[in-house]
Formats: structure tokens, sequence, C-alpha cells
């Protein structure tokens, strides 16, 4: 049967006479997740409802220019791309009929917003993203267009050196919380770690050895959520079910690393990283940590960031840039703690570590 997201070998050829793929000095990075990773997958997706590529979305972007990432500016994979000495950070899968793409290789992003770890996750809300089954699929089909021109050896080689970043499973849980379901916390937390490992299980048969897991952030405390908090505190019930799903991660990480010869990881632990700038603002030079930079109505977070929506002047000082997203300069803080943190954020070493090891 043909490959859904099969694509002409030439194309490849002609990045690999730019770069000697498996002797690359700084390693390659696929970044797979959601909405936080995304870089503008979603808007080659058409009729999906969960797209950026509009102001005031990118304001502090080169040129203003909304790109499709749910930030400001830049967001996490970005920063963590340049960390790892590379100026730009992997182009979206689905722009590969872009010629700018041959130019630079370093990996490719298939993070979709609005996406799960289950396949029916955001298909309701958004109408149109690539669950993490579909991205892994897509990256089947790099691998195997890798193995026809390289050979499996030097492909397998050129796998185990790359990074493979992953931030999903918010909007999992926010769908669980948010449809009231009678499937007790438990329960639906365990499936939702048995599918997370049935991916990665996955993407680890096809040669990926080195993963940089972001768990879930506070996502109680969202502007969105705290919205409907008559005191405009957290949701602290969701709050309970990400810092349960970490635990669940941690031990998940743990087995597969046992399983598979070779396997190195890092996990980052996103809610206490973010837990710590809310309690703790000032000493983050932020100011805001409640409300979002851009949307309407009470803490800007009865919409979404759009033309017409209320925008602060002091992004940088902001947490939050719309009703669900972190602000460029909460992401850059993300990616530095990811890359140089210590066991309170990232375990069992940092991404920066992760590349050399």
């Amino acid at each position: 049967m043909a490959n859904k997201w099969g694509f002409p070998l030439v194309l490849l050829s002609l990045v690999i006479a730019v770069l000697n793929l498996a002797e690359a000095a700084v390693p390659a990075i696929f970044i797979l997740g959601d909405s936080t990773a995304d870089v503008g997958t979603n808007n080659f997706l058409p009729g999906s409802m969960a797209r950026a590529d509009f102001p005031y979305n990118g304001i502090d972007f080169f040129n203003s220019t909304p790109t499709g990432r749910f930030s400001n500016g830049l967001n996490t994979a970005d920063f963590l791309a340049k960390l790892l000495g590379y100026e730009k950070s992997p182009k979206p899968f689905l722009s590969l009929n872009s010629t700018s793409l041959l130019k630079w290789f370093g990996g490719f992003s298939f993070a979709s917003g609005g996406s799960g770890l289950f396949d029916t996750t955001g298909q309701r809300m958004t109408k149109n993203c690539i669950p993490l089954a579909e991205q892994i699929q897509q990256f089947s089909s790099v691998r195997s267009n890798l193995t026809a021109l390289m050979g499996p050896v030097a492909t397998e080689t050129y796998l185990s050196k790359s990074l493979f970043f992953i931030s999903i499973g918010s909007n999992d849980i926010f769908e669980y919380y948010s449809s009231n379901s009678s499937i007790p916390e438990e329960q639906f937390l365990s499936s939702l770690v048995v599918a997370y490992e049935n991916h990665l299980k996955t993407l680890l048969d096809l040669g990926a050895r080195k993963l940089g897991i972001i768990s879930i952030a506070p996502i109680g405390c969202c502007p969105s959520q705290r919205f409907f908090n008559a005191t405009g505190g957290c949701i602290e019930e969701l709050n309970d079910h990400a810092k349960a799903f970490h635990s669940k991660l941690d031990v998940l990480m743990h087995k597969l690393s046992s399983e598979f010869e070779g396997l190195k990881y890092s996990l980052g632990n996103a809610f206490e990283m973010t837990i710590n700038v809310i309690q703790n603002p000032l000493a983050f030079n932020f100011t805001q940590v409640e409300a979002a930079c851009c949307g309407t109505g009470k803490l800007n977070a009865e919409n979404f960031c759009k033309p017409d929506a209320n925008l602060c002047s002091n992004r940088d000082q902001y947490l939050f840039w719309d009703r669900f997203h972190p602000t460029q300069a909460a992401y850059k803080l993300a990616a530095v703690t990811l890359y140089g943190g210590g066991p309170q954020f990232v375990t069992p070493i940092n991404f920066a570590q992760l590349a050399e090891a």
C-alpha cells in the first residue's frame, strides 16, 4: 500500500548532498507533539481551527510575522534548537514542498496544535490536527527514504545520534476533564500512559534512541481555566492530573530504558518548572502570571488571540501569551531549564547531557 506521507527521493538526495547526515557534528532534531511545539504544521491542514497564522501571533517574530507558532515569537522547540547550535528550529514536515527546505536539514517538526496521545483528541474541537500516531507515521516515511538513500547501517547510526523531543498530553487531559467522564482518574491516566508507551515503542523500533520528553505543565493555572474559577485561582483537579501523569511517565521511562538497548532520555518536569515561576514570578522577571497577554474579557481569557484582541505591551513580563500558551519569554525560560537544569526539573540527565550522550 502506498505511503500516505511519501515524498520524492530527489528532495532528500539534494539535502543529503549538502550535509553528511550520519557524521554531522550537531545531531538532527525531530520534534513531535502539540501546540506547545508546533512551528507551523497546522498552517498546512485545511479546515483546522487550531491555527496561529494570524496577528497578533508572531508580533515579536522577525517582521512581526504570524508563523503558526502559538506565541508572540518563538517557542521552546526554537530555543532548544538554538541552544544545540542551529540557527533555526526544524521546519514542519508538511512544508516539504518548499524549496527553502532543500537549503538546510537538521530534522523535521511533526508537532500539531490540538493533538494528543489518543487519536481522537482534538478532532472535534480543531476539526483537523495530526495525532501522535500519525506524526510517527510521517517520521517513518522520512526513515524509509533515508534508508533507501543511505542504506540501513548509516541510517541507524544517524537516527541513534538524533534527538527526539516530544511535548504532548495536555489536550488529552483537558478533554477528559471537560467531558465530565465517568471513567475514574486512575483508569484514564493509566490508559493515557499505555498509549504513550505504545507510541514510544513504535518510535524506538524505528531507530530513535535519544528522547527528550516534556511532561505536562500545571494546566489548571492557564488563564482559560482560571476564568472558570470564581476566585481566579488555579483548577487544582487539572493540576493533580498533570502531576500524577508525570509520576507515571517517570516510571514508564525507567521501564523502557531497561527494555531498549542504547536508549537514553531526559524527562522534563514541566509542572515543577512552571509552578516555580507562578509561585515566585519576580525571581524570573515576570509581573503577570495569571492573565493572558493577548485575548479578551476577564483575564484576557474569554477568547483566543486575534487581530481585534487586547494586547499587552510588556510581553516579556507575562507568563501567558494567550488563554492556553506561554509567551516567548516563558518558552525561552523552559528551554534553558530543560537544556541545562538540575534534577529538580529534568531527570536523569538534562537535554544538553542527552545531546552529548
